[in-house]
């Protein structure tokens, strides 16, 4: 692991350290992030993930997490109009989590009935 920061620094500073040798698999094909992105606008992008700190990785995570969660709710009150709140939170747990788990997890969720 890389050295620890340096007093007064950035708590992620130092953590993803550049790897100047080869890794094992030097010569095998890394599979594609996404169809639609270019091999330099890729490697562009997983460098930059690369220099995030720790607190930036989970701060982008929970970010777009909640972009996800804010979608979904947009989903299910176009589909339900006339859903409460509730009900909505409760489509969007059978979305995300199945049936059966939304349904263990928010036993209400088991009276939902798709039309």
């Amino acid at each position: 692991m890389g050295a620890p920061a340096a007093e007064g620094a950035p708590s992620g500073a130092g953590y993803n350290p550049t790897v100047e040798s080869p890794p094992h698999n030097a010569g095998a094909r890394r599979a594609t992030l996404a169809a639609d992105t270019s091999p330099a606008a890729e490697a562009l992008q997983v460098a930059i993930w690369r220099r995030m700190s720790p607190l930036e990785k989970a701060l982008a995570t929970s970010e777009l997490t909640r972009a996800v969660y804010q979608l979904s709710m947009a989903g299910v009150r176009s589909r339900y109009p006339a859903a409460s709140e509730r009900e909505c939170f409760l489509r969007v747990a059978v979305l995300t989590l199945g049936r059966a788990l939304a349904c263990r997890a928010y036993p209400e969720a088991a009276a939902l009935v798709d039309p």
